[in-house]
């Protein structure tokens, strides 16, 4: 579970952002649960703002501890992206960490970076509470904790390239105390896209629960009533009805090449006058597919646990649907696992209510604006002290809260001019 992710010094990012997680009004929690995080987080903001800048800043950083080892070659130095509206930036080092839940163990991770090497890195933990340093490396000399073994260390040390994290390289060689916070990054954080989309005759997600998707279908009013796969070989007859009758010549050049080839593919049986009509993916409409993309993922993570990253979740999916994705993460019924779903959008709707409820709760919604020389800024909600019942669509609409775009008149002035002049000229 993600308690709390700082950043600074990375694309828009100037100075230090703090994603605070730790809930803040007991009376918005889920009913029945003790969690130590909030299980969703919304993060809106006007377009460049920085919202994807934030999220790809702990993809850089997980991205760093699975693959450094790979990604760098000795003396080649280390890819980073900094702030570049200010000159002084590119000279100052980069820096993440991350406060983390782990087995009711909480860990903090974090390194800077600069263009050449690993400038700091260090990993805590508290067994009940109590702080208990793992290994620090400041200025890239790595100094163990007591309960370390050093000898075994000092050989993970010698064969870490200064441009490599050390834990990367510890986990690695089974050191068993760097293992629970390698392993979140490996397993337990992961991030999809809103924009994705499968290509026509891909093999089908992997579907973690068929009977959860199929009532998360159904709920959605789709008219969808059954789900099932089955093998397909996909010759050249199957290529004409998928694409109509007419098969682009790229696909019939690929299938003389490598032959017929062999694909687990969806149906979807749909109500009909008849009874229940079975339908491909690719016959399904655009919102539906994005659905039924994105549907396993969620049910995946609220099945086994983590924190899902969905970057624009509305460039793809209607806001009634996401509504009852996030309400799968608010529910204990249905994350027993204390999931999170953390997701990016500019859909004001999602800060409204159904049904009574509000869909965020207050410590859960978090706006980002970008300062006057570019800089991002990351503002929670609960900084407003907002009241219980306020509307928060409308006030954050109204820029009580800021990160709405700002248009002055002279952009309206100037598609006005612009069209008086395309006037004249007809």
């Amino acid at each position: 579970m993600l308690l709390n992710f700082r950043v600074a010094n990375h694309r828009s990012i100037r100075e230090e952002q703090e994603l605070q997680l730790h809930p803040a009004y007991d009376a918005d929690r889920p009913p029945g649960t003790d969690w130590a995080a909030v299980p969703v987080v919304g993060l809106f903001g006007a377009n460049a703002a920085g919202k994807s800048n934030l999220v790809g800043a702990l993809e850089y950083m997980a991205r760093m501890v699975l693959n450094s080892h790979r990604d760098a070659e000795p003396g080649d130095g280390i890819t980073r992206s900094v702030f570049r509206l200010d000159a002084a930036a590119a000279d100052e080092p980069s820096w993440y960490v991350v406060d983390l839940l782990l087995d009711e163990v909480r860990y903090t991770y974090g390194f800077s970076v600069d263009d050449e090497r690993v400038v700091d890195e260090w990993l805590y933990s508290y067994p009940l509470g109590k702080k208990r340093r793992i290994f620090e490396r400041p200025d890239g000399d790595v100094h163990p904790g007591d309960s370390q073994a050093r000898r075994e260390l000092e050989l993970v040390e010698n064969i870490t390239e200064p441009n490599v994290l050390f834990l990367t390289m510890a986990a690695r060689s089974k050191q068993e105390d760097f293992r629970p916070v390698y392993d979140w990054f490996a397993t337990g954080l992961r991030f999809g896209g809103g924009r994705a989309r499968p290509p026509l005759g891909a093999p089908a997600v992997q579907v973690p629960d068929v009977a959860e998707l199929l009532a998360l279908l159904r709920s959605a009013d789709l008219g969808i009533e059954e789900y099932g796969t089955e093998r397909q070989v996909m010759d050249e007859d199957a290529l004409r009805r998928l694409y109509g009758g007419r098969v682009p010549q790229r696909e019939l050049a690929r299938l003389e090449e490598r032959g017929p080839r062999e694909f687990v593919r969806p149906w979807f049986g749909h109500r009909g006058r008849s009874g229940v009509v079975r339908m491909e993916l690719h016959e399904e409409s655009a919102g539906t597919r994005a659905l039924l993309e994105q549907a396993p993922r969620f049910l995946s993570v609220l099945q086994r646990g983590g924190t899902f990253i969905v970057d624009e979740i509305d460039s793809s999916l209607h806001p009634l649907l996401t509504t009852r994705l996030i309400r799968l993460f608010q529910d204990p019924e249905t994350n027993p696992r204390a999931a999170q779903l953390i997701f990016t959008s500019h859909d004001a709707s999602l800060l409204g209510r159904v049904d009574g409820e509000d869909i965020l709760k207050r410590d859960q919604v978090w706006f980002v604006e970008k300062e006057r020389h570019g800089e991002t800024r990351l503002i929670a909600l609960s900084e407003f002290k907002p009241r219980t019942g306020e509307n928060h669509e409308r006030r954050y609409l109204g820029g009580s809260y800021g990160g709405v775009p700002f248009i002055d008149e002279s952009f309206t002035k100037a598609l006005a001019a612009r069209g008086d002049e395309h006037g004249e000229t007809a």
